[in-house]
């Protein structure tokens, strides 16, 4: 299982209150409509990435033609 760097020290208590300064400063209501952005804005950059490693991998193929 992979954990991301910063994550590795923060146990349950930590992490509970984490999301409940979370839900104080945005809200309820906010937080999906958050969720929903990241995901929209984690989508476009995969399709980006996706996108230039097609344009490379064609131009390789084109260079060895």
């Amino acid at each position: 299982m992979t954990t991301l760097g910063f994550l590795q020290n923060i146990g349950g208590g930590s992490l509970i209150l984490i999301i409940l300064v979370i839900l104080l400063l945005f809200g309820a209501k906010r937080i999906p409509e958050l969720a929903r952005g990241l995901g929209r804005g984690i989508r476009e950059f995969k399709d980006a990435t996706k996108d230039i490693q097609n344009d490379l991998e064609e131009g390789m193929k084109d260079k060895k033609k």
